[in-house]
């Protein structure tokens, strides 16, 4: 298998964290690499943050290929099971069960439903 280079990774969907910032620097917009620790920029417009930011995440693959050290691969659908286990109180769960009842689904197609409104 060959070497990736600079140039492969940036083509790879790493994904990208965008948050609007009000605080005492001012308002300007902050984004990191989810994947990449540390891979992360800043810039007064989404062009700008956007620009800033896949600078940012050349310098990193190039620093991480010239020191030969590893860098993670983008998350995929595969990376995740599907399956999460939440606790929460005894009430809540008696509601949803009944609101699913009166719906017609199971408890965990409710769930579903609302997790993804």
């Amino acid at each position: 298998m060959k070497r990736m280079e600079v140039q492969d990774y940036l083509e790879l969907p790493y994904t990208r964290i965008i948050q609007e910032m009000n605080d005492e620097s001012g308002h300007y917009f902050y984004g990191r690499i989810l994947e990449l620790d540390g891979c992360q920029s800043t810039g007064d417009t989404l062009e700008e943050l956007y620009e800033c930011l896949n600078e940012a995440l050349e310098g990193y693959i190039e620093v991480k290929l010239e020191n030969n050290l590893p860098i993670p691969m983008p998350n995929t659908a595969d990376d995740y099971s599907g399956k999460f286990v939440v606790r929460l109180p005894k009430s809540l769960h008696q509601r949803l069960a009944i609101e699913a009842e009166r719906e017609g689904v199971s408890l965990n197609q409710l769930a579903v439903y609302k997790l993804s409104m």
